[in-house]
């Protein structure tokens, strides 16, 4: 792949430093030609550049760069889409292992083409990261770690064959191996390097480093400068293909830090308090980009606990732009000199480097935080946006559960119910997991270490967790492991039975493990609701386990605090945590560190050599995965049809070089009338799979016992698992069938009620397509491939809903599947839909970008109800997309060509 096109602005220049010479595309260079951008977000100047390197008057134009500096002119706003290539492509092993299975397929493919398989090969950079399959089976115990290792490799041995091949198969293709630490923190601390350089022709090209990622908390690496945001698995392999992705110029919302934290406020409060406020404000498709005055002392580490969050905001990313810290963080985790000083003069020469003189960007809207006001919170007992005051905890639970908010009866608020076998009872609101869990707080060593303090000044006054949680803690990288060791807090951690369970992504994932049977037993007999509290990103229903339904995001230190407390039903800001070994009470305050001593142990601990040494060998693994054996004399897979992990995908089944017009929808059926907030897990869950179940049927069938059924998200390699998966999340509501939770519908004539799955087979079989109905909000979270992938292959042809989530849009054009969007003021409840409706859309024939599309739905009576719907198909590019039958297909038939 080319680096430059026609250079028509001529914008290109050298960069001396350190005595070597590098080309690079100017910024300041262009704004005489194409109009002032000296306040453009910085953000948006990794976009220019990228039109700048790219320009060859088709894909990329001229007219591209002008319409970002008009995005400027007119006040921070623009109608216009331009295209994006990013330096490189970033995996996790939940969404990379479908993503090389696609890559695999298309070979396959483009083979029965007539093509050239070795064509489909990763044009840019892709680290696959192996971080989300580690489950934490064993817990509390000095050989967790260990244990827990054998167990993955012992479920995923087929999973870890196929990746192994796929190291070998592809250029360009590089594995981190299990053990090494979760996706995104491996991105901040090793991968990611600010501005990235490239050779073509002979020369050396400088150039800011941008990042897709599978993983939705890509964002992470926008706290080091890093421009970066998740996308759908389908979306990332088409970038990886050389495919130049269309976005519309985003909004750009400024949010302004003045002031700095209180003393007893953590980076985990800060964050929860920002998401907060960028939910309400509506940042949904918009970069955030952050500035003032707080940003000058504000630690990288606190940056990149903001960033990794953009999910939860709804943002495409939240963004920090490069300065002293920045190299200072650079410097600290092992980067080399020469990196480090390219890094400051490229982005001083580009007019990319931040400090306290630099005039503020002009945004879209603005909003501000003073630091100082953020308290104490945690977030739940659903959602990460619903902060709760650390004080309001209490009562707010015994609202939610008195209200029924929680799925039962919260008329016996107070009961306990004995544990057989056990010398305790359980009741509403008790912590049964309390998981320092990979992701926002794994890579800020400043809430580990406070959390490490708070074990040693519990276990100092003989205090313990109770015996009913299940405590564990997953690193972000082994590097945490390091300075724990070296500050001594290890010991304290293990010894409040925080030992290590694994490096990934475990409890956030779903992968918390199981539950004591009689425990389960007693919140499934007696409708308990009780607590997870987890220092992860996600707590929507049913992902961190099956029985535990209220789930709260806290600070690493809250999670220990938690964990000694046992309730969520006691306020930690007024009432003992517990009781010491000299029998008097012990506040939340007695055993809560200082801002001084956390500084003062990270600062004496953390260095440069931890993170030289722990990334010197990072993509050799284990033993255990260099043993693997690797089938690498093939240009193609050989699928193996006994496989219940790996299969070949039925995407290009019959797939010939013409392209087939495009169909009005008729006579479609209705799958499903969903709520608001229908999340990605939701749609396509990631966790434990249930026995009753057609994804469970399914295993037994093919002789896989129940112990090692593994989880959805270890199985997306396989669409027979995936397929019968979507829409099965255990707390997902289906308004055809009331008061049923879980993935259910009903057939039309017939009325009968089934499984979604069994209910689409019986339509696929009658000819019969299919859509779903939403509200607002559709498809809020990971950015799961599959979620789109299974709606397809259900049988869906349209998803109608009040709003979307970025990702999930995406993904569903890429499958193509049609999002809708009801016209203001419109929505399945106005329109009286009970599920018995036929409905057809009207105009896919003249597809255009954002287009009004006509719907006609049929009553069971035989009236009708005519109106609009907007197409939600955003791009020209989008349009063949969709034309082709998905992305992947269009890029297929560009390569056969």
């Amino acid at each position: 792949m080319r680096m430059i096109g026609h250079d028509s602005l001529g914008t290109g220049r050298e960069l001396l430093v350190d005595g070597k010479t590098y080309k690079y595309f100017s910024l300041p260079e262009a704004a005489a030609k194409i109009g002032d951008i000296a306040r453009l977000p910085y953000s948006l100047k990794v976009l220019l550049e990228n039109i700048l390197r790219f320009e060859n008057g088709r894909s990329y134009t001229v007219e591209d760069a002008k319409s970002l500096a008009g995005w400027l002119a007119n006040g921070g706003s623009s109608t216009k889409e331009v295209p994006f290539r990013p330096a490189r492509i970033l995996l996790q092993d939940f969404t990379g292992v479908p993503a090389v299975v696609d890559l695999a397929a298309m070979r396959d493919a483009l083979a029965k083409l007539g093509g050239d398989p070795r064509k489909v090969n990763p044009l840019v950079p892709v680290d696959l990261v192996i971080d989300h399959s580690v489950m934490v089976d064993v817990s509390g115990t000095a050989n967790a770690l260990q244990k827990n290792v054998d167990i993955e490799f012992e479920r995923n041995g087929e999973r870890y064959e196929f990746l192994r091949w796929g190291q070998e198969a592809f250029n360009n293709f590089r594995v981190v191996p299990p053990g090494a630490g979760i996706c995104h923190q491996v991105n901040l601390e090793y991968l990611g390097q600010v501005v990235w350089t490239a050779t073509d022709a002979g020369d050396t090209y400088v150039y800011p480093d941008s990042c897709y990622g599978t993983d939705s908390h890509t964002t992470m690496i926008n706290g080091l400068g890093v421009l970066g945001w998740g996308v759908g698995g389908i979306e990332a392999e088409a970038a990886m293909l050389g495919q130049p992705i269309a976005m519309l110029i985003p909004d750009v919302i400024g949010f302004k830090l003045t002031g700095k934290l209180k003393e007893g406020v953590t980076a985990t409060d800060m964050v929860l308090t920002v998401t907060q406020m960028l939910r309400k404000k509506g940042v949904v498709g918009k970069f955030v980009e952050f500035f003032g005055p707080g940003l000058t002392h504000m630690p990288l580490a606190d940056r990149a606990t903001i960033a990794n969050m953009a999910p939860e905001y709804g943002a495409t990313c939240g963004f920090f732009p490069v300065d002293e810290i920045t190299l200072g963080y650079l410097k600290l985790s092992g980067r080399d000199e020469h990196r480090v000083n390219l890094v400051r003069e490229y982005c001083k020469a580009q007019g990319m480097w931040r400090d306290e003189t630099s005039p503020d960007p002009v945004f879209t809207d603005t909003l501000e935080l003073d630091l100082s006001t953020v308290e104490p919170s945690l977030a739940g007992p659903k959602r990460p946006q619903d902060r709760v005051a650390l004080g309001s905890i209490a009562p707010s639970f015994a609202k939610d559960l008195a209200a029924g908010n929680m799925g039962v009866p919260g008329d016996e608020a107070n009961k306990r119910v004995p544990v057989e076998g056990s010398n305790f009872d359980l009741g509403h609101g008790d912590v049964v997991i309390a998981a320092i869990t990979s992701c926002t707080n794994t890579s800020n060593p400043y809430v580990l270490v406070a959390a490490g303090l708070v074990a040693r000044k519990a276990r100092a006054k003989g205090l313990r967790p109770k015996a009913w949680v299940k405590t564990s803690l997953a690193p972000g990288s082994q590097v945490v492991t390091d300075y724990l060791n070296a500050s001594g807090l290890t010991e304290d951690l293990d010894a409040m039975g925080f030992q290590t369970v694994g490096y990934g992504c475990t409890t956030c994932i779903g992968n918390s493990g199981p539950l004591p049977d009689a425990m389960v037993d007693a919140i499934e007999g007696e409708k308990l609701v009780v607590a997870g509290v987890l220092s992860g990103n996600r707590n929507f229903e049913g992902r961190v386990h099956a029985n535990v339904r209220a789930n709260y995001l806290a600070s690493p230190p809250l999670v220990v605090a938690y964990s000694l407390a046992g309730s969520v039903k006691l306020d930690l800001t007024k009432e003992p945590i517990g009781t010491g070994s000299d029998g008097k009470p012990v506040m939340l305050a007695d055993i809560w560190p200082s801002q001084e001593e956390v500084e003062g142990i990270v600062h004496s601990v953390l260095t440069r050599q931890m993170f030289m040494d722990r990334y010197k060998d990072v993509f050799n693994g284990t033993t255990q995965w260099r043993a693997i054996k690797v089938d690498a004399g093939s240009d193609t897979y050989r699928w193996n049809s006994g496989s219940t992990y790996v299969q070949n995908p039925p995407y290009f089944e019959g797939m010939t070089m013409e392209v087939k017009p495009l169909a009005s929808v008729k006579g479609a059926r209705i799958l499903g009338l969903l709520g608001d907030s229908i999340t990605t897990d939701h749609i396509s869950p990631a966790g434990n799979i249930r026995k009753v179940s057609p994804a469970g049927e399914y295993l037994m069938e093919h002789q896989v016992r129940q112990a090692d059924f593994n989880s959805y998200g270890a199985r997306r390699g396989n669409h027979q698992v995936m397929m019968r998966g979507t829409f099965a999340n255990i707390r997902i509501k289906n308004e055809m069938v009331p008061g049923i939770e879980g993935g259910v519908s009903k057939h039309y004539p017939s009325g009968e009620t089934a499984p979604i799955y069994d209910v689409a087979m019986r339509y696929r079989n009658e000819g019969v397509p299919l859509v779903v109905f939403g509200g607002k909000e559709y498809g809020t979270g990971s950015s799961r491939d599959w979620a789109a992938k299974g709606t397809f292959l259900l049988g869906v042809k349209a998803v109608i809903a009040e709003s979307f989530e970025r990702i999930h849009r995406s993904n569903l054009v890429g499958m193509g599947v049609l999002p809708l969007v009801f016209k203001e003021g419109e929505s399945r409840a106005t329109l009286g839909l009970t599920g018995d409706e036929t409905v057809d859309i009207l105009g896919v024939e003249e597809l255009k970008p954002r287009m009004m599309m006509p719907i006609v739905i049929t009553r069971a009576d035989g009236t009708q109800v005519k109106t609009e719907v907007q197409c939600r198909v955003d791009t020209a590019d989008e349009v063949e997309y969709y034309r082709n039958g998905g992305i992947l297909h269009y890029v297929l038939r560009g390569m056969a060509a």
